[in-house]
């Protein structure tokens, strides 16, 4: 650069004394059998599977665009169905096919008020990620309680949190909502509720 002036001789003993940084290290390509295997462990674990619950799995080793890839590749061999299985959901979804059946007989299945108790660390705790409802963190001794498919009260750090609906119910089904979540005995009347769990 000769037309630089003044600033290349600074340039220059800048250059000289100025340790040149390592070339940054590119991210080794992740193996295809591994991701392929973790594609097809998702699809048992959930079902259905999309980009919203790899949130629950942090400790993958693939992104969803690789395993975007595979699941192209499963649904074009017709190992799994892609589409739309669940409502509120951006994004492809994939399913394997014996999951769309129960899917579809949930859809018409009228409320019967059943009550289940997963602990938070459980895959099926999807609080805020695929369903609605406030995020219950992933943390040994927390536990979800979903009425209907639908979480209604969390137990976090010892405390009964309600959630969206609870309010609505009714003193005993409170009752015996608080009483699943600390795993007290229920009485015969709590126990028509259908409070199941763990």
């Amino acid at each position: 650069m000769p037309v630089a002036g003044r600033w290349c001789v600074v340039l220059r003993r800048w250059r000289a004394t100025t340790p040149v940084p390592p070339p940054i290290a590119r991210a080794a390509k992740p193996d295809p059998d591994a991701v392929e295997h973790v594609a097809r462990v998702l699809l048992r674990r959930y079902g259905v599977v999309c980009w919203r619950v790899l949130e629950r799995e942090a400790a993958l080793a693939a992104a969803w665009r690789e395993l975007l890839r595979v699941y192209h590749r499963l649904e074009a061999r017709g190992e799994v169905r892609g589409g739309r299985f669940v409502t509120g959901l951006s994004g492809e979804q994939f399913a394997l096919p014996e999951a769309i059946a129960p899917l579809r007989k949930a859809r018409h299945k009228p409320d019967d008020g059943s009550v289940v108790c997963v602990s938070a660390l459980d895959p099926l705790n999807l609080a805020r990620t695929v369903v609605a409802g406030e995020k219950v963190p992933r943390i040994p001794g927390a536990r979800v309680l979903y009425r209907d498919g639908m979480p209604v009260a969390a137990l976090v750090a010892g405390e009964v949190r309600p959630m969206a609906g609870m309010e609505a119910l009714a003193a005993a089904e409170q009752s015996a909502i608080r009483k699943a979540l600390l795993r007290e005995p229920v009485s015969a009347l709590e126990a028509l509720f259908a409070v199941q769990g763990p």
